[in-house]
């Protein structure tokens, strides 16, 4: 696929647009306010693989709490405001990284002007945030109901406002909880524009359903080479966020993080339980961040050919199973020890790998 090529900004230390990876991002589900919890969570998101992070900043003791978490963290901030303009002005000085306004509703075109002075002197970037739920109400008369066009007229009259200030350090999002509205107005916008785009579902829902909503609506539109940053917005664990939006775009190629399980869906030939053996693999691997595929399969038959491009992998016999690399049997071990075995080749090819990306750099 080949993506398409939109302006380059940088969020803190992190590139957006321009042909630059990819960047996978949150928000925290906590209180700013209460900064030692909103420094946990986002540790515990930065150790995940989240590389830009997201804090609503609703009152002015939160946008006081900024500087203390921007102190305490180590990937870029970005200041989630509506309405008031001196919370974001607060957020700038703070040192956060990024904005997220919708110039149309701080008011006077003044205060808009005051938000830009200072993002241009920290050379911060905006993103104009557009979402179904909240369309201006002259465009609902103008199209009816929420459509991809209306997001899409929203959108390009809050970039305007911002152009027309001479600030082009903009990032752009459209989201509904609709996938097909979504789709179709990232598609149009594309076309309009060469501002980066960040990708996401609103409101997509509980993990099950948001992360199948999420990476159909994200998936497509990066399939087609649109997006240059991405959130899965799911009620739950950011950590799932974080790891659903990698899962996205490592299905399709786009990057490589951390482990990737292939197992199977078991069958009448599986004599060993590969769904409790999965979900172990999964749990002791799940903070790795080294790109290893692992197999577990359930059929010493087809289990190393079906997994052969895995790094590593096991297929069960019945009281034994097999271990396996790049689809070749390396031996075979009791079917209680496999898991282990398995977790033991993990970590050997991670030291692998280690050793031979410090050997690199030196």
């Amino acid at each position: 696929m080949r993506r398409k090529k939109t302006k380059k900004v940088w969020v803190g230390k992190v590139g957006m647009g321009g042909g630059v990876p990819i960047s996978v991002q949150s928000m925290t589900k906590t209180d700013t306010q209460n900064v030692s919890a909103t420094i946990k969570q986002i540790r515990k998101l930065e150790n995940a693989g989240c590389e830009i992070i997201r804090v609503a900043v609703p009152n002015r003791k939160a946008a006081l709490s900024l500087f203390k978490i921007k102190r305490e963290i180590e990937i870029p901030l970005v200041a989630d405001i509506h309405f008031d303009y001196r919370l974001a002005l607060k957020a700038v000085d703070s040192g956060v990284d990024k904005l997220r306004i919708n110039p149309g509703n701080i008011g006077a075109q003044w205060k808009v002007k005051e938000i830009v002075r200072a993002a241009k002197e920290r050379k911060i970037p905006i993103r104009v945030g557009v979402n179904a739920g909240s369309l201006p109400r002259d465009l609902l008369t103008k199209y009816k109901k929420v459509t991809p066009p209306a997001l899409v007229e929203a959108a390009l009259r809050q970039v305007r406002i911002l152009e027309n200030l001479n600030f082009t350090e903009i990032v752009i999002s459209l989201k509904a909880f609709d996938v097909p509205t979504t789709v179709k107005a990232y598609q149009l916008i594309s076309k309009k524009t060469n501002y980066p785009l960040h990708l996401g579902i609103t409101e997509a829902g509980l993990p099950e359903a948001g992360s199948v909503r999420s990476a159909l609506g994200i998936g497509i539109l990066l399939a087609s080479g649109i997006g240059d940053t991405i959130r899965v917005s799911l009620t739950g664990d950011p950590i799932q966020e974080v790891r659903v939006g990698y899962e996205i775009l490592k299905s399709l190629n786009l990057r490589e993080h951390g482990p990737t399980i292939i197992s199977c869906p078991t069958c009448g030939r599986c004599e060993i339980d590969i769904i409790s053996m999965t979900k172990k693999v999964e749990r002791k691997t799940r903070n790795i961040q080294a790109p290893i595929k692992i197999a577990v399969m359930g059929c010493v038959v087809n289990g190393p050919g079906e997994a052969k491009d895995a790094d590593v992998g096991i297929a069960g016999g019945k009281g034994y199973g097999l271990l396996f690399r790049k689809g070749k049997v390396l031996g075979k071990t009791k079917e209680k020890d496999l898991v282990d075995a398995l977790l033991n080749m993990v970590e050997d090819l991670r030291k692998e790998r280690r050793r031979g990306s410090l050997m690199h750099r030196y």
